[in-house]
């Protein structure tokens, strides 16, 4: 399974996206600001930069943070426990991937709390069946708020 992030609008906090699966649009994001990273790691602002664009495999397992199973993406450069998850602003996520099904300004989503558990069943039926789930992101800024 191929998800892709499409980011399209920077705002002064937050970072506005679209995600698709296999080609199709599933839902809105939300993520801290896309920053200058280094290759060493820095300009990394900690809890306040989204994770750099790139591909990354994605699994389900337990999250000690939220107490249940979760998306996680791995082998993020410089980055731990980056989760998809809901919330609706830049300080629902410390470098996490916030989905959402509209976009109600330059920095805040809503309706993730109906959108995860979609998407969330999708992946994992992937994985149960032994597919890998990828997520490629890509910096596409239409807008800069």
């Amino acid at each position: 399974m191929e998800l892709a992030l499409h980011r399209t609008s920077l705002g002064p906090s937050a970072t506005l996206g679209e995600l698709f699966m296999d080609g199709i649009r599933e839902c809105v994001t939300l993520e801290d600001v896309v920053r200058d990273l280094k290759a060493d790691g820095s300009g990394k602002v900690f809890g306040a930069t989204a994770i750099p664009a790139g591909r990354y495999a994605v699994t389900i397992d337990f999250s000690q943070k939220f107490g249940k199973d979760m998306l996680h993406i791995l082998g993020v450069p410089y980055f731990t426990g980056i989760r998809i998850h809901s919330g609706n602003t830049d300080l629902n996520t410390e470098g996490c991937v916030l989905v959402g099904q509209v976009v109600d300004g330059p920095d805040h989503v809503h309706g993730g709390s109906i959108e995860l558990p979609l998407l969330q069943a999708k992946i994992k039926v992937a994985l149960d069946a032994m597919e890998e789930v990828w997520i490629t992101i890509t910096d596409d800024f239409v807008v800069q708020l």
